[in-house]
């Protein structure tokens, strides 16, 4: 197996595993944290900002640390939710 299809299969074993049961649906969830930072902050933030602002934080640390299994396979798995948000199902 490739590099590239351990970090896709990781990332898919993650957001297709028991966190929707931890903590509901990616727009369910995203959207209770985009609603906290809505209030933190001041300006509207949908769910999908949510996933595009994870990416980020991801992306920062990775920029301190380039070779983080973790970290690459969290912005596949970001990407992945992000994209259902606003694609749908």
């Amino acid at each position: 197996m490739s590099k590239r299809e351990e970090i896709l299969d990781t990332a898919k074993a993650y957001i297709s595993g028991p966190r929707a049961t931890d903590y509901g649906t990616p727009e369910e969830n995203f959207g209770k944290i985009a609603r906290l930072w809505e209030q933190q902050f001041g300006w509207e933030v949908d769910a999908h900002d949510v996933a595009l602002a994870m990416i980020l934080v991801k992306t920062a640390r990775l920029s301190h640390r380039a070779d983080s299994f973790d970290g690459w396979t969290d912005i596949a798995g970001y990407a992945a939710l992000g994209g259902e948000i606003v694609v749908g199902d």
